[in-house]
């Protein structure tokens, strides 16, 4: 599952590289033998690839594990140096010492007992007992952390393998990366890993700590309640365009108030400095308009080949030189491509979707004369939308009603529903006969009184 949330700071950090030249690297961070699979890496580097980003995109993938050599030579550096110390101390023996409070930090107990490696100790980085900390970060200025304030935190565990801060930085210095941009959760991590980067001698990056993304209810995104995965989205039936450009504005904004933006115009334009610190709202009916926008806008060439794999899943076969005939008339119609099977099924299937709540609401007086009327008139009409369409007004004429009122009946009867696609041109492409028999077929069913 690749989180909408990294997917967004991921072209984040696109767009930076793009525009100045630099190098965007792809990093997995597979150190935690218990987060990791091969599969979930081989789903990052699907997402990326749908959002544009391939291997052509960026240095990598490199794989954190691969540089456990440099992870254990910075451990022995700062053990030497006095920056880093073994500790043996539970969880239960802290919350012991600090009175039952087990939300305090670490409290130094072994920084001064010499310890060697060994089962069970920890090797903890010594932490400055005074000054401060500055973080330069792009989008928050520079936010000040109080040293003494920073417990003494785990950089390798017992069994020898290190911790992600420490991991996370010996692989950023010795890829030379530059500048880093990551959600706002990771802020509190900043001082830790700048600490890190000046105990092994190196010049800190420079950090943009984007906003987090929230629901309807301003609660941050999670797994457990909100749709959340890249990967939904796309089965669902969003481009991958208009994905890459709703995630681009959470946070930021192009010039003009403008929302569909190219993506060379975004690259342009985008600077991590005018990213918007407040929460961003992921808000599923404008990604729905966006996609929709995006939709209307393919050739239509294009259009029916994203609509197949969506149609090559559907319950029934799909004659694809038809729905080459449906499909201008469904992709003015459609805000996501699986709503595609719905839209032109009553082509395809022998008999018309039923839908009991479409058919009540249609077949009210005077529907049983009107599809009467119609199957009449359509016996020997031209068989064209024109003309359709105005036998049948002139049949809504003597009834006193209005096209809108007497298509209803009608559309029920070939298409099963009351929403759909223009219903003149969805006759011509159904056929005569096959448009007689359904209307036929439910003026039998209405005056059966079913």
């Amino acid at each position: 599952m690749f989180h909408v949330g990294g997917a967004r700071s991921a072209l984040f950090n696109w767009a930076m590289a793009a525009q100045s030249g630099g190098t965007l690297v792809l990093r997995i961070e597979d150190t935690d033998a218990s987060r990791n699979s091969p599969e979930w890496t081989e789903g990052i580097i699907r997402a990326l690839a749908w959002l544009g980003m391939d291997g052509g995109q960026y240095e990598g993938p490199y794989f954190q594990s691969a540089n456990a050599d440099k992870h254990a030579e910075a451990v022995h550096t700062l053990k030497e140096a006095g920056r880093a110390y073994y500790c043996d101390c539970s969880r239960e023996a802290l919350v012991a010492r600090r009175g039952g409070d087990q939300h305090k930090g670490y409290d130094g107990f072994c920084r001064d007992r010499g310890l060697e490696p060994g089962p069970g100790r920890a090797l903890r980085f010594r932490t400055p007992d005074e000054g401060q900390t500055t973080v330069v970060d792009l989008l928050r200025g520079k936010p000040v952390f109080d040293n003494a304030l920073l417990e003494d935190f785990v950089i390798a565990r017992a069994d020898g393998s290190v911790m992600f801060l420490l991991a996370n930085a010996v692989d950023d210095i010795s890829q030379g990366i530059t500048h880093v941009v990551r959600g706002e959760e990771h802020l509190s991590n900043a001082p830790k890993q700048q600490l890190l980067w000046e105990a092994l001698g190196a010049e800190p990056p420079v950090w943009a700590h984007v906003p987090v993304i929230v629901n309807e209810k301003r609660q941050k995104l999670s797994k457990r309640r909100d749709k959340v995965a890249l990967e939904d989205y796309r089965a669902e039936g969003y481009l991958a365009e208009a994905m890459r450009n709703y995630l681009m504005l959470l946070g930021w904004a192009p010039s003009d108030d403008r929302e569909i933006v190219p993506w060379d115009v975004m690259v342009e334009e985008f600077r991590i400095e005018d990213v918007n610190t407040s929460p961003a709202f992921f808000d599923v009916k404008k990604l729905r308009a966006i996609n929709g926008e995006y939709i209307r806008a393919l050739p239509v060439e294009k259009f029916i080949a994203e609509c197949l794999p969506f149609l090559q899943e559907a319950p029934f076969d799909v004659d694809v030189a038809v729905f080459a005939e449906l499909a201008p008339l469904a992709q003015t119609r459609v805000a996501l491509l699986s709503e595609i099977v719905q839209m032109i099924d009553f082509a395809f299937l022998d008999e018309p979707p039923a839908d009991e709540q479409s058919w009540n609401k249609a077949m009210k007086e005077p529907a049983a004369a009107i599809l009467a009327a119609a199957e009449a008139a359509y016996q020997d009409a031209p068989w064209n939308a024109a003309e359709l369409k105005d036998r049948l007004e002139r049949i809504g004429a003597e009834h006193g009603l209005k096209l809108g009122k007497t298509q209803a009946p009608v559309r029920v009867a070939v298409t099963g529903r009351t929403v759909g696609l223009p219903l003149f041109e969805s006759l011509e492409i159904l056929g005569r006969d096959r448009t007689l028999a359904r209307i036929a077929a439910a003026r039998a069913k209405l005056e059966a009184g079913a």
